[in-house]
């Protein structure tokens, strides 16, 4: 009698939970909804190779939401995010062509290492996250305004370098090394990007639950000022984030030139919102100090499971931003229910 008893409440438990679980996350639930409905009326929407490509879209994505993780968590933003992925892929894709490419942009420079233009494309973005800290924590001009601005500026630098030009003809070690992958199995193989994406998380997973810098990210985003009056240096904290999510956005920019096969100043375009996106819905609140790296890899992959649904049901290519800016807001207003709840 007490064991029937026991396996009932544990059923009334783990119905609870499942109910706590879709409540908290209704816009992964219904996406995954539409998905198993897509899959049963389209054909090859449940194949190998939509997977495939599901996985190596996300890959570079994921890598682009990490960056503005922190800059989220800790209450702020970052609108340049996908300018700085533009650019970096601009840099990446002018460094990279072929020396006998009849195209090529800068025909004074010698045919380079792709292992060296990734470090000089890391140290770019390096310099670009660690102007948007400085801007926001030396000149205390907020987030918004300070990454609007340098968005801006380096969408202009990225059309006077590239001179408003697609740029193409690269190293073929260059794209077939990006767009390499494992295994062949009845159309479904392993991207090399998956890997990449996989060490990513797993890093910022151990910086954010077992450092001290992670600690303090979640500090400043729950409350600043008893942050730093706890000790914490939220300055030098904030500098090193949007520094981090600068190196991000160039690496997903170096990966993204590769797997596209070209470049262009227009690149990324729009990056920063799929990325606030994603992590909004991966459970990043936007009045900060709440996330997870797993939370956000999920948001990142359910927001482009939306896209290829989209692309399956032949929506017309210019309401698929009508569908996402809808996602993005149901998101960001769910989030914010969430957090008068609570107070």
């Amino acid at each position: 009698m007490q064991t029937v008893q026991k396996t009932e409440g544990q059923k009334v438990s783990f119905g609870k939970k499942f109910i706590k679980i879709v409540s908290g996350n209704p816009i992964v639930f219904l996406l995954l909804i539409a998905a198993v409905v897509v899959g049963i009326l389209k054909d090859n929407f449940f194949s190998w190779a939509n997977l495939s490509n599901l996985i190596s879209n996300t890959a570079v994505r994921f890598l682009i939401a990490l960056g503005v993780s922190g800059c989220l968590i800790t209450k702020g933003t970052d609108l340049s995010a996908g300018r700085q992925v533009g650019f970096a892929a601009v840099v990446a894709g002018i460094l990279c062509q072929r020396g006998d490419y009849t195209g090529r942009l800068w025909k004074w420079a010698p045919e380079m290492n792709i292992g060296l233009v990734l470090v000089i494309v890391i140290i770019v973005g390096l310099l670009w996250g660690l102007i948007n800290g400085l801007i926001i924590t030396k000149l205390h001009v907020p987030p918004f305004i300070a990454t609007l601005g340098t968005q801006t500026i380096i969408y202009g630098i990225s059309l006077v370098i590239s001179d408003a030009q697609p740029i193409g003809g690269f190293q073929r070690i260059y794209t077939t090394l990006i767009n390499g992958r494992i295994g062949e199995v009845r159309s479904f193989h392993l991207p090399y990007l998956l890997f990449v994406a996989l060490a990513f998380g797993v890093l910022f997973y151990f910086v954010y639950n077992y450092m001290r810098h992670g600690k303090y990210m979640y500090a400043i985003g729950g409350n600043e000022t008893a942050a730093e009056v706890s000790g914490v240096n939220t300055t030098m904290t904030l500098i090193r984030i949007y520094t981090a999510a600068g190196i991000m956005y160039a690496i997903a920019g170096y990966l993204l030139a590769a797997k596209s096969g070209g470049a262009s100043a227009s690149m990324g375009q729009g990056y920063e919102l799929e990325a606030i996106a994603g992590c909004t819905i991966g459970g990043v609140s936007t009045t900060g100090g709440i996330g997870t790296v797993p939370g956000i890899l999920v948001g990142v992959l359910v927001f482009e499971l939306l896209k290829i649904i989209l692309q399956f049901l032949n929506v017309n290519p210019y309401y698929n931003y009508v569908v996402q800016g809808l996602v993005i807001v149901l998101a960001v207003s769910l989030d914010i229910r969430k957090y008068i709840a609570k107070k």
